[in-house]
């Protein structure tokens, strides 16, 4: 599969595309964890285990786009991280102030990825790089692109596009989407698009 960009996905930023210093690039991870930490780009690359997954993208304004992405699997990285008991959500925060929060369960659903790459080149200013969030099972809007901060909370914490009417859980809907990757309109039945 080919980069992003290639395939004419749409480029949809709230707050404007944001252009990153990748050498100056750090994640930040904090609140109920064994393991706070700080970590650039190469990093993760380097200590934490990356993957690939062939998944779907798929967004509320009424796109999906399969892709091959390349990252720490959710499942990687919170054995690293260790969250506590008393976690029950993870607040995510943008370079910009874009913030979402997702239940913890929904997140090991499917295979959540922490992803730099995109068909293993380095993901694309324009679809979040250097770093983003990949939730195939939730709509688009809960993969939080430029993300440089995960916090593990016990309290729910209201997100840019939940303060504005979506959907606080995110969950994708029954009905139709077009397909990216060839074109085409297609049925989804909810939750995690598997269909094509």
């Amino acid at each position: 599969m080919t980069a992003l960009k290639e395939m004419n996905t749409p480029v949809f930023a709230a707050e404007g595309v944001l252009h990153l210093n990748r050498p100056d690039f750090k994640l930040e991870v904090s609140g109920l964890v064994e393991r706070p930490v700080t970590l650039s780009l190469d990093e993760i690359k380097s200590t934490l285990i990356n993957s690939t997954m062939d998944r779907r993208l798929t967004s509320v304004s009424g796109w999906s786009v399969r892709a091959n992405w390349n990252g720490v699997l959710w499942q990687d990285f919170i054995a690293y991280v260790k969250p506590l008991a008393a976690a029950r959500y993870v607040f995510f925060s943008s370079a910009s102030e874009y913030t979402t929060a997702v239940w913890l369960p929904d997140l090991a659903e499917s295979q959540t990825m922490i992803a730099w790459g995109v068909g293993s080149e380095p993901l694309e200013d324009e679809y979040g790089g250097p770093l983003r969030l990949v939730v195939p099972n939730l709509w688009g809007y809960k993969s939080c692109k430029w993300l440089t901060r995960i916090q593990f909370v016990d309290k729910y914490q209201t997100g840019y596009w939940e303060l504005r009417g979506y959907s606080h859980r995110g969950q994708i809907e029954p009905g139709e989407t077009l397909d990216i990757n060839t074109q085409k309109w297609r049925p989804i039945g909810g939750g995690e698009v598997t269909e094509f």
